[in-house]
């Protein structure tokens, strides 16, 4: 006999790893549709942007990128949350979803499906600066947006995160190879992010728009817009 709905949630969170507790408290604000299936990784609970701000950025990227850039680009697509609201916002011709690790990769489709946009994004395995060095480099018309991973749970200890230490990738690393292909790049960084790292990348005779995203009035992550970015005045 097939236990309870309650039961079964229950024993799903008691088996749920203990330094992760907090991410499964979250997991309706994490999906709006987490209880149809959405399929996780360990890693992905504390990497995965939340839908209300994937929603948000995408929106924002929408709105504010050239008229003349008709691809995206997700570097690290992980489960596919961005990837997702992407592909949801259609302001983008096409959507492409990269992700290294094949397991991850599975899920980001199984969520793709779950929200219906499996069929508008094109998913790529494999090492996001390889792929977009060899596959993109004669590009013209692309945004490329990253949420890299920020080496664990542990970056919301410093008061001031030192970009030069993220790893597996530092700020230089991610910026001077996605720049290369396209003057549209989206960064999503920790909250507590050295600006004054982020200001050394700002074009001189330009600007560098960050933008601080929230949930329940609470800055959960930020975004820098390095390029032709069109903002208004919201």
């Amino acid at each position: 006999m097939q236990p309870a709905a309650e039961e079964r949630q229950w024993l799903v969170q008691n088996d749920f790893p203990e330094h992760l507790h907090k991410y499964w408290f979250q997991r309706h604000t994490i999906w709006s549709r987490f209880d149809e299936g959405i399929c996780m990784t360990e890693a992905s609970w504390y990497g995965v942007t939340p839908e209300p701000i994937a929603n948000k950025i995408a929106s924002h990227i929408a709105e504010a990128a050239p008229k003349d850039k008709t691809i995206i680009i997700d570097a690290f697509a992980g489960v596919g949350g961005n990837a997702i609201a992407f592909a949801r916002q259609g302001r983008f011709d096409r959507v492409f979803a990269i992700e290294k690790d094949p397991k991850t990769m599975e899920c980001a489709k199984h969520n793709a499906e779950i929200y219906g946009v499996q069929h508008k994004i094109v998913w790529i395995t494999g090492d996001s600066f390889d792929i977009i060095s060899k596959r993109f480099r004669k590009t013209t018309n692309t945004v490329i947006y990253a949420s890299p991973p920020w080496g664990g749970t542990t970056y919301n200890e410093q008061e001031i995160f030192d970009l030069s230490k993220m790893e597996p990738y530092d700020l230089t690393t991610l910026y001077n190879a996605y720049s290369k292909i396209s003057k549209c790049v989206v960064l999503y960084l920790p909250r507590s992010s050295d600006l004054n790292q982020l200001a050394q990348y700002a074009p001189e005779d330009g600007k560098l728009e960050v933008a601080h995203y929230c949930i329940k009035r609470a800055s959960k992550a930020l975004c820098a817009y390095f390029g032709d970015f069109e903002f208004g005045t919201e």
